[in-house]
C-alpha cells in the first residue's frame, strides 16, 4: 500500500490593509485543499501588526470573502495584534541566548550605509557594527536585530520550486522587532507558525527571499522549520501582473459581477494546478486529488472568458441551493422583488443557457417581475404596427382559455393561432416578445410566457394593442 501524507497543518495569513484580492484566495485554496486533502488542520491567522495601515473594515472583508468562497478554517483567526507579550517573550530569549541584539544605528547611517553600497553595485545590507556594541546612547531607543550566521548556506527543498540555496553572507542581521516594539513580519510569522505548529508554509514566490531568514530564525529557536512551497503570481490576460487595471482583483468584486463561489473556487484552483485535462473539478474532486507538488512554477494567466464558461457550467449544472441563494442576493442587490413574479429556480432553469453571470441573470430578467409603460422604440417601431393588431387578438383570445399554463401549451396555442391565421409563426412570435418583454430580446418564446405568467400575459398584451391603435391614430 502506498504511504499515506502525512497530515498538514497549513495557514492563510493575510495583512487586513485591504480586500482579499485573487492572489491571496488562490493562496488560501491551496493551504485549505492542502489539509483537507491529508486530513489535516487549516488555520486562519490575520497579520495585523501594521497598526497604520491594517483596518476592521479590511479584516471583515477578508472574512468575507472567505466565507463567500467557502474556504473553513479550523483554528482561528488568531490576530498577530493579541499576541505582543509572546513575541517580546521570544525576543528576550534570542537577546539572553546571544543570539539577536540591539542595535542603536540612526536612519541616517543606515540609509548612508545603503547608498554606498548601491553606488559600488553591492547588494545593501546591515554591517553589523552594533553586534558587540558595548555603549549604550542616551535617548534613542533601539531596535532588535537578529544575528545572523556569517558562514554556512541554507537549503531547503520547495515543494514547488525544487532545491533552493542561499549563502548565509548575503543575509544581513535583519529587524526583528522594532524600535516602538512591535515585531517585523519575518520575526512574528515564524513565532506564530512554530506555535501553532504549522509544517506546511504555503504562500506567494514573492517570499522566497524571506525563507531563508525565517529557517535560520528557526534554528536559533532550536525548532525544525516547516516545509515551503512558494506559487508563483497570477498574471493578467495581457501577460502582466495582475492588477486593478484588469477589472475586478477582489474576490467579492467578482461576487458583484455575477459569479458564484464554486465557479471560482474551480478557477482558482486551475490557476497553476492541474490534474490532467479536466478543467472541472467539484470541491471534493479537488480534496481527493490536489498535492501541492503539482503546482506549476511558471506564472499563470488570468483567462477572464474561461472563467465565464465555468461560470455558466455551475449556472446550469452546480449546486442549486448555492446558485439560488446567490441570485436572491443579487435580485435584493438590484431592488427587484422576487414575490412579484416567477420563482427563481424556474428562471434559473430558463436563463441558465443564455448568459454567463447572474448579473446577465438579473439584467434580463426584470420584465419577469416588474411592469413597464413603454416599449423600446425600434423594436415597437418594427414589429407593434397594425399588420400585429389581428395576430395578437387571436393569440389573446386563444391564451385567456388555456386550461393550464405550461411551456408546452404556451408553444401550442402560438403556433395553432398562426396556423389557422394562416402566416408563419415570427409574424405573430416578435410581435408578441415586444409586447411582453417591451424589447425584442427575450427567452423563446412558449419559456417567456410560461415565466410572465397568465395575467401579466393578457395585460401586456392589451397594452400592446393599445399601443397599436393609437400609432395607427
Amino acid at each position: 500500500m502506498p504511504q499515506q501524507p502525512r497530515p498538514v497543518r497549513s495557514r492563510f495569513a493575510p495583512s487586513p490593509t485591504g480586500f482579499l484580492h485573487i492572489g491571496g484566495a488562490r493562496t488560501a485554496l491551496f493551504a485549505w485543499l492542502a489539509a483537507r486533502s491529508t486530513g489535516g488542520r487549516f488555520v486562519l491567522r490575520i497579520e495585523d501588526t501594521d497598526r497604520e495601515r491594517s483596518t476592521p473594515e479590511s479584516v471583515q472583508a477578508i472574512l468575507d470573502g472567505m466565507q463567500w468562497l467557502g474556504l473553513d478554517h479550523d483554528e482561528g483567526p488568531f490576530y498577530q495584534s493579541e499576541r505582543m507579550d509572546r513575541y517580546r517573550e521570544v525576543a528576550d530569549q534570542l537577546l539572553a541566548d546571544g543570539r539577536a541584539y540591539r542595535c542603536y544605528c540612526s536612519r541616517e547611517r543606515l540609509d548612508k550605509l545603503r547608498e554606498e553600497a548601491m553606488a559600488a553595485g553591492n547588494k545593501p545590507r546591515y554591517d553589523g557594527r552594533c553586534r558587540d556594541r558595548r555603549d549604550v546612547p542616551e535617548d534613542v531607543k533601539p531596535v532588535i536585530r537578529f544575528r545572523n550566521p556569517d558562514e554556512g548556506k541554507v537549503v531547503f527543498e520547495d515543494r514547488v520550486r525544487g532545491s533552493i540555496e542561499v549563502a548565509n553572507e548575503e543575509l544581513d542581521d535583519l529587524v526583528i522587532v522594532r524600535s516602538d516594539g512591535t515585531p517585523t513580519y519575518n520575526f512574528a510569522v515564524v513565532v506564530d507558525d512554530l506555535d501553532m505548529e504549522i509544517n506546511l508554509v504555503i504562500r506567494g514566490d514573492d517570499h522566497i527571499n524571506n525563507t531563508p531568514r525565517q529557517i535560520n530564525l528557526y534554528g536559533a529557536l532550536g525548532a525544525e522549520p516547516p516545509e515551503f512551497a512558494h506559487v508563483p503570481m497570477i498574471l493578467g490576460d495581457d501577460g502582466q501582473r495582475l492588477s486593478k487595471r484588469h477589472g475586478a482583483v477582489s474576490v467579492m468584486a467578482w461576487r458583484e459581477k455575477g459569479y458564484v463561489p464554486d465557479a471560482m473556487v474551480n478557477y482558482l484552483a486551475r490557476l497553476g494546478w492541474s490534474d490532467g485535462d479536466e478543467e472541472v473539478f467539484s470541491r471534493q474532486n479537488l480534496i481527493d486529488r490536489f498535492r501541492i507538488d503539482d503546482v506549476n512554477r511558471k506564472p499563470s494567466r488570468f483567462d477572464s472568458e474561461k472563467l465565464d464558461w465555468l461560470n455558466q457550467h455551475y449556472l446550469r449544472s452546480g449546486d442549486s441551493g448555492q446558485v439560488l441563494s446567490e441570485l436572491a442576493w443579487h435580485m435584493n442587490r438590484a431592488g427587484v422583488d422576487v414575490e412579484s413574479g416567477p420563482a427563481l429556480a424556474e428562471l434559473l432553469t430558463v436563463q441558465a443557457d443564455r448568459v454567463a453571470t447572474l448579473n446577465e441573470v438579473v439584467e434580463q430578467s426584470r420584465p419577469f417581475y416588474e411592469d413597464f409603460e413603454t416599449f423600446d422604440p425600434g423594436a415597437a417601431k418594427k414589429h407593434l404596427r397594425p399588420v400585429a393588431a389581428e395576430p395578437l387578438q387571436a393569440l389573446k383570445a386563444r391564451l385567456s382559455e388555456l386550461a393550464g399554463w405550461q411551456p408546452d401549451a404556451l408553444q401550442s396555442a402560438v403556433q395553432d393561432t398562426a396556423d389557422t391565421l394562416g402566416i408563419g409563426f415570427g409574424k405573430i412570435g416578435m410581435p408578441l416578445r415586444v409586447a411582453l418583454m417591451g424589447s425584442g430580446q427575450s427567452p423563446a418564446i412558449n419559456q417567456t410566457l410560461w415565466l410572465v405568467g397568465r395575467e401579466r400575459t393578457l395585460a401586456r398584451i392589451d397594452q400592446a394593442l393599445a399601443f397599436i391603435a393609437a400609432r395607427s391614430q
